[in-house]
């Protein structure tokens, strides 16, 4: 069960909350707990039982897919206040194919079962637009991530990733090391530190151990 302030946070997050009756209400309210996953621990894979709506609190979580090679490709990464309906495939029968999340720093989310939001999709056609609308939206940062990886330069990748991060941090310092942004960008360390030494020696970034500074935003814009 959640705590008040968990299930107004999870009323807040849903458009659609106003929508439903009491029993739905209460459906997803009960149906609904908060977990707490350490940094770099996993929320779903392939073989792990359906986790259903994911609602981070806290944190952030990187969804991705894995090739027979073991290489992990970054489709797109879900912010505090942001909701994830991929990790619920059980529910949205169109979705056929399988994502891993990864808890990219220490985060809490609010996990609603995938029974409940079932329920409560198959009661109510809000519950089932939003769902849809979410998927929708998700598979436009997977292509965006397709798009990046088959037709950009690595250094306008990884300029836009750097970018990225600074404004979702509100910080110029990004306190990553050379192996997390290659795993983040689905890349080899070696090809990452090659090329951070490169945007170092222009005067774009500043390099310190575990962390990369940005030192000339609008050069990586220009570059991006």
């Amino acid at each position: 069960m959640l705590t008040e302030t968990d299930t107004t946070i999870l009323q807040e997050s849903l458009p659609f909350w106003d929508q439903l009756n009491g029993n739905q209400k209460e459906l997803l309210k009960s149906g609904s707990s908060l977990m707490k996953y350490a940094k770099n621990s996993n929320v779903h894979s392939d073989n792990s039982q359906c986790v259903g709506m994911l609602l981070v609190k806290s944190g952030s979580l990187r969804v991705y897919m894995l090739s027979e090679e073991g290489r992990e490709i970054t489709l797109y990464r879900i912010y505090s206040g942001e909701v994830c309906v991929l990790s619920a495939s059980c529910v949205l029968k169109s979705i056929t194919f399988d994502v891993y999340i990864d808890a990219v720093e220490a985060s809490e989310v609010i996990q609603v079962s995938s029974a409940s939001i079932s329920s409560v999709m198959n009661q109510n056609i809000y519950a089932e637009c939003f769902a849809y609308k979410m998927a929708t939206e998700r598979f436009s940062n997977v292509m965006w991530a397709m798009q990046q990886i088959l037709f950009m330069s690595f250094d306008r990748r990884l300029a836009i990733f750097l970018l990225d991060e600074a404004a979702a941090l509100h910080s110029q310092e990004i306190k990553m090391t050379h192996e997390q942004i290659a795993r983040l960008m689905g890349s080899a360390r070696e090809v990452v530190t090659r090329m951070l030494k490169y945007f170092s020696s222009e005067g774009y970034v500043e390099l310190s151990r575990g962390t990369v500074k940005i030192l000339d935003k609008n050069k990586l814009k220009n570059l991006a």
